[in-house]
């Protein structure tokens, strides 16, 4: 599942970009899914996850599209300025439309005016994982060691602004210790550098660490969901430790501002068809992911409430990017 690509090499038809509509008419070359983070991560994995039966249902190549930094805004703001002709998609998360709105100063882009909400596609826990190093085997251990140790250690991102980030914010804010914090450019350089004792702890989607988890390369404590997770029922969650903690990343899909709605509306509904298979759904629920498709004015609602939710915790974190 972490492959760096398992899509088709076959060449699409080239044809002038057009923003006009007919049925049948579109597509009539590739389209590109951008995602805003670096290749191995969970919104690399939704992505190509979406992108091969796309591929089969419309007989275009579907390239998917690294464009990691910035915590998913220099992604984010390159698919802002496409064209709107649904060609150009982006593979957006909680960071770039619901935490980076209040964390930049200067934004790249506006999260509620430069994009057509598609639809959202996945749920996903996110695991609080430790270095093999770490000698914490449960969440109080950890949280002992940590006071222990306040301000000696470091935890990884997958970008500053990233849910992981906000994540750990938080929960160091609920515990009172501090640590310094080490972005990387995406979950794979993240937690290579937790495989490798570079950094002690972080907190990412339970889709792409898992493996390492089950592998015993890393250490998971606890997950940040309200409830346990059926993909891992013995893994206790944060808030059984820290009352009141839960964190809950999404992903979903957006086009440019003023793509056509017929567009939209066609990919909302592939979104929904694809990610309501039963080899899809197991796939993601094996994982800890929960498939979560909306219509796209739906999603648009979800967005907003979302947008005002964290930027409550980037203010209390006292984060600021300028």
């Amino acid at each position: 599942m972490r492959r760096r690509d398992f899509l088709a090499t076959a060449a699409a038809a080239c044809l002038a970009p057009t923003t006009s509509f007919a049925q049948g008419a579109w597509p009539q070359k590739s389209i590109t899914i951008v995602v805003p983070f670096g290749a191995g991560g969970s919104a690399d994995l939704i992505a190509r996850m979406f992108a091969q039966p796309l591929q089969a249902k419309f007989g275009q190549t579907v390239v998917i599209e690294n464009k990691g930094g910035a915590g998913g805004s220099i992604g984010a703001g390159y698919v802002a300025k496409a064209a709107p002709d649904g060609y150009t998609l982006l593979l957006g998360t909680v960071s770039t439309h619901s935490i980076n709105p209040s964390l930049y100063a200067k934004p790249a882009y506006n999260a509620e005016t430069d994009f057509e909400p598609i639809s959202p596609i996945v749920r996903l826990p996110n695991l609080l994982v430790v270095n093999n190093q770490v000698p914490a085997k449960t969440v109080p251990e950890l949280v002992t060691y940590l006071k222990a140790n306040d301000g000696k250690l470091n935890f990884g991102s997958a970008g500053i602004g990233t849910s992981g980030h906000l994540s750990t914010e938080m929960f160091m804010k609920a515990i009172g210790v501090k640590m310094a914090h080490v972005p990387f450019r995406g979950t794979a350089d993240e937690t290579a550098a937790l495989v490798g004792g570079h950094i002690q702890l972080c907190i990412d989607s339970m889709t792409t660490i898992w493996p390492l988890v089950k592998s015993g390369e890393i250490r998971a404590l606890g997950v940040t969901t309200p409830q346990r997770v059926a993909a891992a029922p013995d893994l206790p969650t944060i808030g059984e430790t820290v009352p009141g903690f839960a964190a809950i990343g999404w992903q979903g899909l957006f086009a440019p501002a003023k793509t056509p709605k017929p567009i939209v509306e066609l990919l909302a509904g592939e979104v929904k068809r694809i990610f309501s298979q039963p080899e899809v759904k197991a796939a993601l629920q094996n994982v800890g992911g929960e498939p979560f498709t909306l219509t796209p004015d739906e999603f648009a609602a979800f967005g907003k409430a979302e947008r005002a939710k964290w930027g409550e915790v980037v203010k209390s974190a006292g984060l600021r990017i300028e």
